[in-house]
């Protein structure tokens, strides 16, 4: 299997496909005259930028404030559209996250999902994955390493990504469709539907 590591990349970002209750979210890393493109669920990138955050602040309540880590500048944060044409490399099963206190890096690492199941009973374990650049790869990995600041922009972009979905219900909370949809606070009353 591959691993496509960026070390450290021209630009890493998250960013969609299609509109909203229909999107696909991507992870996408270029650098070296290459582009990374790997899918994965809405609740992954979510997850992933808070892990980010708090990985970063655990490192600065641990080792103190990072050479690097300052809050992206307007003129820094990439809002840009996911580089063109878009091929799926593949889709991501398991995220890790990891700090490099050697060369003050943050390092996140996407694993292909595992079609064998063997997956499926690792997460039903208690502990963590640990990853080494050493342990055999048997699926395709995206490795990426990200200097603190790059990280938060990162974080701060996935969020606002994953927010620009469809909005919620103000009632029970749901994503609302183009067209509505069954609140259960109003007892599958829609208005406008008689």
């Amino acid at each position: 299997m591959s691993v496509f590591q960026y070390d450290p990349p021209d630009r890493f970002v998250a960013g969609t496909v299609g509109q909203p209750g229909e999107r696909t979210f991507f992870l996408q890393a270029t650098g070296g005259g290459r582009i990374t493109s790997v899918v994965l669920e809405k609740a992954q990138v979510q997850a992933l930028a808070e892990r980010v955050e708090e990985l970063l602040e655990e490192v600065r309540r641990r080792f103190g404030e990072q050479p690097e880590d300052t809050a992206p500048e307007a003129g820094e944060i990439d809002d840009g559209p996911l580089e063109q044409p878009i091929e799926e490399d593949f889709r991501v099963g398991t995220l890790a996250l990891a700090w490099d206190a050697e060369v003050a890096r943050v390092i996140i690492e996407a694993q292909q999902v595992d079609e064998s199941g063997e997956e499926a009973e690792e997460e039903d374990e208690e502990e963590p994955e640990v990853f080494t650049e050493d342990a055999p790869v048997n699926r395709d990995v995206l490795r990426v390493y990200l200097t603190p600041k790059a990280a938060r922009a990162f974080a701060g972009r996935a969020m606002k990504v994953v927010a620009a979905g469809r909005p919620n219900c103000p009632l029970c909370g749901r994503p609302l469709d183009p067209d509505g949809h069954v609140c259960p606070r109003q007892n599958g009353y829609k208005p406008g539907a008689l």
